[in-house]
């Protein structure tokens, strides 16, 4: 019964692994900022909150910051994780508070959001603005966020380019709508940009696919929309995973129906024995070193067929 067990705890890890390759970068989205706002649990100005996400997004990192639309405008934040915020940051439509939430995808990076041609030298970041109006809100839209007089800036952690791929090093933009805009790297390590979305560093490919066609001056230049075989190779991923995870499955029942039957098997066998120990108990005698059983008399004494014997 323990191999059963763990075939279904490891059926069941398969499906949520699956189930969350599913899910496009927006649903992701909306579910990270229902899972970032849970972390207010007694939520203060300024502060920031990391949050938890569901075990079939493991490795993934969210975290909250509730600020005051004007504090922010005029202050700034000088640092949230891998963000600084300068002074004149605005949103639309304007609210009292807003809240900034910030992603951290690590290996889902480029799950969510391929990019052929191209290798991440970081994990994707994002950082996204919601009204603060109700922290028990989900599925809100996103609020226009925007720097009027300098740019955001984001210093990736960990990226140490060769020297080969420091001259094709570039920053990666990806807005919601889908669009992505490369723009130059700053001190190898650092980019900038004028709106919120998800960013990070990438390089060309030893042997690159066609990039998708133009480029952004800044983080929040015009854009270039995504090329269809970053999607179409999602798919496939998806295909094949979901090909994958329905083998696993069927193997599973059937080792899981294997189990049962052999089960039931020594269930019916003890059955038996309990049977025939119910029986007519032998008297037992010891042969030499060993214990028989013996029978004292014989059940039907043996008649002659003939008693006219001459």
């Amino acid at each position: 019964m323990h191999l059963a067990n763990l075939c279904i705890i490891f059926c069941l890890q398969m499906f949520i692994v699956l189930s969350a390759a599913e899910l496009s970068a927006r649903e992701l989205d909306s579910l990270l900022q229902d899972y970032a706002f849970r972390a207010f649990v007694r939520p203060r100005t300024g502060i920031i909150y990391d949050g938890n996400v569901p075990s079939n997004l493991t490795g993934i990192r969210v975290a909250a910051m509730r600020l005051r639309s004007g504090s922010l405008r005029r202050k700034g934040v000088s640092r949230y994780k891998e963000f600084r915020i300068p002074v004149g940051v605005v949103e639309q439509p304007y609210v009292q508070r807003l809240v900034l939430v910030y992603h951290n995808l690590a290996n889902w990076s480029s799950l969510y959001y391929p990019l052929p041609g191209y290798t991440f030298l970081a994990p994707i970041l994002g950082l996204l603005a919601y009204d603060a109006s109700n922290l028990s809100a989900t599925g809100l839209t996103e609020l226009d966020f925007r720097a009027a007089e300098e740019s955001i800036t984001i210093e990736f952690s960990g990226v140490q380019p060769g020297r080969e791929e420091s001259s094709s090093a570039k920053c990666v933009y990806f807005d919601l709508d889908g669009s992505v805009e490369f723009d130059r790297v700053i001190f190898t390590n650092t980019c900038s940009t004028t709106k919120q979305g998800h960013f990070s560093i990438v390089v060309e490919s030893i042997s690159p696919a066609p990039a998708p066609g133009g480029g952004g001056n800044s983080g929040g230049g015009g854009g270039a929309t995504r090329s269809g075989g970053g999607k179409g190779r999602r798919k496939d991923w998806i295909i094949v995973g979901s090909v994958v995870g329905g083998a696993v499955l069927l193997a599973c029942l059937g080792m899981l129906l294997g189990c049962v039957n052999m089960c039931k098997r020594r269930k019916k066998i003890q059955k038996m024995e309990e049977i025939s120990d119910m029986g007519v108990a032998l008297p037992m005698t010891r042969i030499g070193y060993t214990k028989a059983p013996v029978a004292l008399e014989t059940r039907t004494r043996p008649l002659l067929e003939n008693e006219f014997v001459p």
